[in-house]
C-alpha cells in the first residue's frame, strides 16, 4: 500500500506490474541474501551468452551436434584463455555456493563427490 501511495500517481503502470508479479516475487525473498545477490547479478551470464551467440552466428551452421558443442566450448574457453579468471569466479561465488548448498540440503556437494 505504501508503494502504491508513493508511486501510483506518477507511475501507475509500474504499480500494476509490481502488484501482478508480487506472488512470484515473494518466494524469492525466502532465499538467503547471498543467494539473492548472485541471482540478481546477470551481467556475467549475459556476457557469456553474447559471446556464444557471436561465435555461433559467425559459423552459421553445424554438420553435427559435436561440432556445435565444440564451437560453444571454444567460445567459453576464449573468455579466459590463461585460466586465471577461475580464482576470481571462485571467490565471487564461494559464499553463494555455500548458501545454495545449505538451502538445498547438500545437493550441490553430492554432485561433486
Amino acid at each position: 500500500m505504501e508503494f502504491t501511495d508513493a508511486w501510483g500517481g506518477k507511475y501507475p503502470a509500474i504499480v500494476r506490474l509490481w502488484e501482478a508479479a508480487w506472488a512470484e516475487f515473494v518466494p524469492f525473498l525466502r532465499f538467503d541474501v547471498k543467494i539473492r545477490k548472485i541471482v540478481c547479478i546477470t551481467n556475467a551470464i549475459e556476457s557469456i551468452n553474447a559471446r556464444i551467440r557471436k561465435a555461433v552466428r559467425a559459423r552459421g551452421h553445424f554438420p553435427t551436434d559435436q561440432a556445435a558443442l565444440k564451437c560453444v566450448y571454444l567460445a567459453v574457453v576464449s573468455l579466459d584463455p590463461t585460466g586465471t579468471g577461475r580464482k576470481r569466479w571462485t571467490m565471487r561465488w564461494k559464499v553463494a555456493l555455500q548458501a545454495f548448498d545449505i538451502t538445498f540440503d547438500g545437493r550441490l556437494t553430492a554432485v561433486r563427490r
